[in-house]
């Protein structure tokens, strides 16, 4: 995901040792930069966040930004266009503030943590907020061609979540063809709490499944299209939680 940017500065200091130090003719490289940025822009014909529309099952853009440190360190923002909700709690647009510390715990395991802040910037409801925090922790590995992740989200009773928690656990797989630039994957999560699936569809006070397959074509390094087969427990409601194909075109840097 992270995609290292060289600066302008750094091409104008090698183009002066090309010239100034007879040294670089003896097959140095410059070291490794302490800080990289990467980022895309995506458009997806739903907005599915553990298998719930947050476009009313309509186009949105999306985009995020992101800084990491060499020491793991990183921070930074993701953003999607919402539908306007009729209470007008959320706005037409989410902003969600991350940071956290990814590393190597053991070999072969990977470990991330750190915390996000949902936000919603143009939500003018004066009586209800929908800003949360939600902190996060995963594990990843290799199983021979395959990638293997798990994670916990746990939000504490906060007012943008009536008062309530919410936990979610979720496990994925991602594998990619050989020899075609095809790249699978597959997801299960189960919420519960304030966020639950049968609970935001009036089914119940339980918990509940959301699941995902999908499929993403490299055009290049920077470009893709892709296909995910979205599906959640719960009533299904058109344009929200019924189940659903998501296709997206995505450009990175």
């Amino acid at each position: 995901m992270l995609t290292s940017i060289r600066g302008l500065l750094a091409a104008t200091v090698l183009a002066g040792g090309l010239i100034a130090s007879p040294a670089f003719a003896d097959d140095e490289t410059d070291p490794p930069k302490d800080i990289t940025i990467s980022g895309y822009a995506t458009g997806v014909t739903d907005y599915r966040w553990r298998g719930l529309s947050y476009s009313g099952g309509d186009f949105a853009v999306q985009g995020q930004i992101n800084v990491a440190h060499s020491s793991g360190i990183y921070a930074g923002v993701w953003g999607s266009s919402l539908e306007q909700d009729a209470l007008d709690v959320y706005g037409s647009a989410e902003l969600d503030v991350y940071a956290g510390w990814s590393g190597d715990v053991a070999s072969g395991l990977t470990a991330d943590v750190g915390v996000t802040w949902y936000t919603y910037p143009n939500g003018t409801n004066p009586l209800i907020k929908g800003n949360y925090f939600e902190p996060y922790a995963s594990l990843s590995t290799g199983l021979g061609p395959v990638t293997a992740k798990v994670g916990v989200n746990y939000a504490w009773k906060q007012d943008a979540l009536g008062g309530d928690d919410n936990f979610y656990v979720f496990g994925e797989l991602g594998t990619s063809i050989p020899g075609v630039p095809v790249d699978l994957s597959a997801h299960l999560g189960y919420t519960s709490g304030a966020l639950s699936p049968n609970r935001l569809t009036l089914t119940s006070t339980d918990g509940g499944f959301d699941y995902s397959v999908g499929a993403t074509y490299n055009i290049t390094d920077h470009l893709s299209v892709g296909a995910q087969y979205v599906g959640v427990d719960g009533a299904s409601i058109d344009g929200f939680s019924n189940d659903t194909v998501v296709g997206s075109v995505k450009l990175s840097f």
